[in-house]
């Protein structure tokens, strides 16, 4: 199956993800070999060490109760007490290896899958992050993939003793006597079936219960996200009730679990077929089919069954929750992306000329931008003005492919932007908008985001055009302070002049700013447009803005309205000629020249 991907690991392993199990057994088979010497190490221990000793153990019996019939009862005892000790001692130096072996699967499958899931999301298109719950992906991407390690340890470790701790100790039976096997495999038959049915009913509830686990974990990520929105519409109480109802949902699942559990028939069937074994042996006996060793060394063999049939309970279950988060997982992983990284794609330096012909855009529920066109030179300053939600951010989000078009084209240096390849495009056009994302880190690896090799020179130059760095060294650690998560111990003018410096490192070939001077007072903002001035020459750059000091030395200006390109041209004509540009700076205490007569009428 091909998986579109904006970010690919060069050499990864591939799994197959045809199938949530598919793709478990190909995570296994990765490290075969810890998984080969387990089973190995387990089959001797059962085969061997299990069917010796209890051979042994009834060897020793004999001795005790024909002790007329040895020379040395007490030498012979002690000789078959010696081997069962070293029998045990060995078994648990193979139960130790084996038990390190699945362990090592165990981490490095939970290791493998957190990484393969966090390459698919980094990339998946913004299409695709912006439908996702946040706590949902963190959900799978923390407890699901948690759930698999169990299902490997101890899940694995309990089907190797279910699956042997049965086929062993029948075998066994069989070379005693194979009268011997008649309850135990009437037993064995009613423990499939009732184990099958266990099954089918574990299934749902368990595929629930990571679901609603998924929903409490999204709904109280966005409660801590928005916590100031929360504490500022005094809505607490909403939250915490709000929270106690998906509490209690994925409690009930649990609970549900519980009766399901509860149900499990096999420990009921081994207490009868137990029973029934031990009457058919002594029926044996009297029949001289069977001697008394032979009775003690069966009834030991039957209690070798009873901690598999046990233990088989909580290993479906084990293996069920690991299975539901492993399609939990894959159905993340496999979710297509609208963007090709295109990898052969074209990588010549950018000059900046773009170009969109007949361009359109729009999300499932409508459209965003309608047949759209106009050029812009390299070099030259665009201004893109128009009313809230007109499309303005979405058209220079087209440019570096955040989104793709659905209808038209967009060319950059006349190559379709879809033929480029992907990291040579976005490494060459740098965006800076409203809402600031910064990192919790340090101010210095914030401005550097993307560059970690930056020289510090060249950081706190950044700094300086930005007009960030005397506020920077206002801080006790300087450039070295940590910032928060999503910069919140900084205003939003500082984290504004962060994200300017880190647009002025990347030397980018095409400039966006969106409204990027909003939180910046008019005399920091003086200082930042002459350092973007400066930062603009040889650039392309893209203003969205209704600040009429930046639109009036833009080159160019396009005019959004209602999704359609309605007006462009310099600021002196669209005043003369577009009605609408007009209205937009109508509240401005500026002379307006006289609206052309044909289109005053």
């Amino acid at each position: 199956m091909s998986i579109n991907s904006e970010f690919t690991v060069a050499h990864a392993y591939t799994y197959n993800r045809t199938s949530a199990v598919r793709w478990l057994i190909s995570h296994i088979w990765r490290y075969r070999w810890l998984f080969i010497l387990a089973f190995c190490l387990f089959i001797v221990a059962y085969s061997t060490f299990t069917y010796t000793r209890s051979i042994l153990i009834g060897e020793a019996a004999d001795v005790i109760l024909n002790s007329s019939q040895y020379p040395d009862a007490g030498q012979a005892l002690l000789v078959i007490g010696g081997s069962v000790l070293l029998l045990l001692v060995a078994d648990g130096l193979s139960s130790l290896i084996a038990s390190l072996s699945i362990e090592t699967l165990a981490q490095r499958l939970e290791r493998d899958a957190r990484e393969e899931l966090y390459i698919s999301l980094l990339g998946k298109s913004q299409t695709f992050h912006d439908r996702q719950r946040v706590g949902d992906i963190m959900a799978r991407a923390t407890d699901d993939v948690r759930q698999m390690n169990g299902m490997i340890n101890p899940g694995f470790l309990f089907i190797f003793d279910m699956v042997l701790g049965i086929v062993v100790p029948l075998t066994i039976l069989a070379t005693i006597r194979a009268e011997l096997l008649l309850v135990p495999l009437l037993f064995v038959v009613s423990y499939y079936i009732t184990g099958r049915r266990y099954a089918r009913r574990l299934n749902p509830v368990v595929e629930a219960q990571r679901e609603k686990f998924g929903a409490m974990n999204a709904g109280l990520e966005e409660s801590i996200s928005g916590i100031e929105v929360v504490k500022a519409s005094a809505q607490e109480a909403f939250e915490r009730q709000k929270f106690r109802h998906n509490a209690r949902e994925y409690r009930k699942w649990f609970v549900k679990q519980g009766y399901t559990e509860a149900g499990y028939l096999p420990l009921l069937l081994y207490g009868i077929a137990l029973g029934f074994t031990f009457l058919h042996s002594l029926y044996l006996y009297q029949q001289g089919i069977v001697t008394l060793p032979d009775i003690i060394a069966v009834m030991g063999l039957m209690g070798v069954l009873r901690f598999p049939v046990f233990i088989s309970m909580f290993s479906l279950s084990l293996i069920q929750l690991g299975v539901a988060s492993a399609r939990r997982i894959l159905t993340v992983i496999n979710e297509e992306t609208e963007l090709d990284e295109n990898t052969d794609g074209y990588t010549n330096p950018i000059e900046g000329r773009i170009e969109f012909k007949h361009v359109s855009f729009g999300y499932e529920d409508g459209i965003v931008l309608d047949d759209v066109s106009f050029t812009i030179e390299p070099g030259e300053t665009v201004a893109i003005i128009g009313q809230t939600g007109s499309g303005k951010s979405t058209l220079t989000e087209l440019i570096n492919r955040t989104y793709d078009v659905t209808g038209g084209e967009i060319l950059i240096d006349g190559i379709d932007v879809r033929e480029w390849n992907l990291t040579a495009l976005r490494s060459q056009i740098s965006k800076i908008e409203q809402d600031v994302f910064l990192f919790s880190r340090s101010i210095s690896n914030n401005i550097a985001f993307g560059a970690p090799d930056t020289p510090q020179e060249q950081i706190e130059q950044a700094a300086r055009e930005a007009q960030a760095h005397d506020f920077i060294l206002s801080f006790n650690d300087g450039y070295q302070t940590d910032i928060g998560e999503r910069g919140v111990t900084l205003s939003g003018g500082q984290r504004q002049r962060l994200a300017l410096a880190r647009a002025f490192l990347s030397d980018p070939r095409i400039l966006v700013l969106d409204d990027s001077t909003s939180a910046i007072d008019s005399a920091t903002e003086d200082e930042i447009q002459k350092a973007i001035r400066r930062a603009q020459q040889g650039r392309t750059t893209l203003l969205i803005t209704h600040r009429l000091s930046q639109i009036r030395w833009a080159d160019h200006i396009l005019v959004i309205e209602g999704g359609r390109l309605v007006a462009q041209g310099s600021h002196e004509d669209l005043l003369r000629t577009s009605p609408i540009y007009r209205r937009i700076f109508s509240r401005y205490d500026v002379a307006l020249p006289p609206l052309e007569p044909a289109l005053a009428q």
